[in-house]
């Protein structure tokens, strides 16, 4: 078979019923199914689920991911470390007669720009890459696909799973994705890597130009207004964070789409005063209501973690808003109705997913490359 990669570095019931959903123009597929590593909250399976792609596992080493991804995906959880899966446990997990598509996201603090100057190759994390690559050789599922950082492309442990897919007659391709292009109100790049023995993957090619980007105000205007510290009464998940009297006084003071160098002196930061703190402006600032938000972190929920603070009322997003840009459904559970919200661990869930608008691209390019393979 011949190797062929492309490189774009520039910027049962359950099947049939999944099949039902999927938009008429959408390619319909049947005895096909997916598991997830890496799973997290579901981001990544919830949008091949919208594709059309049963996802009958997720396997995670996060006890806090079993809730949202079983509750808002009628899949299987699996509290597992991938490292510890065998070739015939993830094999038993698909049906016997099933096209098997592998996906996953590897956690990406240490390949994230936010890490670059600190050495973490002794990080237990970049192995998990190299599990990633063991589990495809050994099971050899028909296609794969990997999300995770663009930085991600600079280190050797991603060449060496390139490598590792070539040698085992994938067809590789790789690029990075601006979300913005794919309807997703935040400024987020990805890379994206697809992996076929049928042949070479195309993503899809973008569905918004610049002028139809979605926005912060079409994402989440619509939501009741809330002070700080306050939970709107009919979502819990609809709650902002406190803010003291300063970071009020702060955020009275920030223009959407600015920073801490447009307030008064006495309100800024002593560390920012200094040389060194001046190289930070994208903290203590109001999202823009008419374009992309930024990149949703894991710290979304907090004023001064970047410029996270709403564009007109006086608080930084709520987490419900952070999940929305996101591109997870406004109904999507993170957590029991009757659990007690934690801003750092559901805001860990969120800022750490694949957005459910990319899971749904990947999901349509790989059903598409199936129908275009087979002919």
């Amino acid at each position: 078979m011949t190797i062929e990669r492309t490189v774009i570095i520039p910027t049962s019931s359950f099947f049939r019923e999944s099949a039902a959903k999927m938009p008429k123009s959408q390619p319909k597929i049947h005895n096909i199914a997916a598991v997830d590593l890496f799973c997290g909250a579901g981001g990544l399976t919830h949008g091949l689920i919208k594709a059309g792609i049963p996802v009958v596992a997720g396997i995670d080493l996060d006890p806090e991911c079993r809730f949202p991804f079983e509750a808002n995906n009628r899949s299987k959880f699996i509290l597992r470390d991938v490292a510890s899966v065998t070739k015939e446990e993830l094999l038993s997990e698909y049906p016997k007669s099933a096209m098997r598509i592998l996906v996953g996201c590897a956690p990406c603090q240490p390949f994230s720009r936010y890490s670059q100057a600190v050495d973490r190759t002794g990080d237990r994390k970049w192995a998990l890459l190299e599990q990633f690559s063991r589990l495809v050789s050994e099971n050899k599922p028909t296609v794969v696909s990997m999300e995770n950082v663009p930085e991600l492309a600079r280190h050797e442990v991603f060449q060496n799973f390139v490598h590792r897919l070539e040698a085992s007659q994938y067809h590789v391709s790789y690029s990075n994705v601006f979300c913005p292009d794919y309807g997703i109100p935040q400024h987020r790049t990805r890379l994206v890597l697809f992996a076929s023995l049928h042949g070479q993957i195309s993503l899809l090619p973008p569905t918004h130009q610049p002028y139809q980007f979605r926005t912060v105000k079409q994402a989440i205007a619509k939501l009741p207004a809330l002070s700080r510290g306050e939970i709107d009464d009919k979502d819990p998940l609809h709650r902002a964070c406190r803010l003291s009297d300063l970071n009020l006084q702060r955020i009275r003071a920030s223009k959407p789409g600015g920073c801490w160098r447009d307030w008064p002196p006495q309100l800024v930061a002593k560390c920012h005063q200094q040389e060194t703190g001046k190289t930070y402006p994208s903290v203590y600032g109001r999202m823009e209501w008419d374009g992309p938000a930024p990149t949703i972190t894991t710290q979304f929920f907090g004023f001064g973690n970047g410029r996270f603070g709403h564009p007109e009322q006086d608080r930084a997003i709520s987490l419900r808003e952070g999940a929305i840009l996101q591109s997870f459904p406004r109904k999507y559970r993170f957590c029991p109705m009757s659990a007690k919200v934690s801003f750092a661990t559901i805001g860990r869930l969120i800022g750490n997913a694949v957005p459910v608008r990319l899971g749904e691209i990947i999901g349509k390019t790989i059903l598409n490359h199936i129908v275009n393979s087979n002919g």
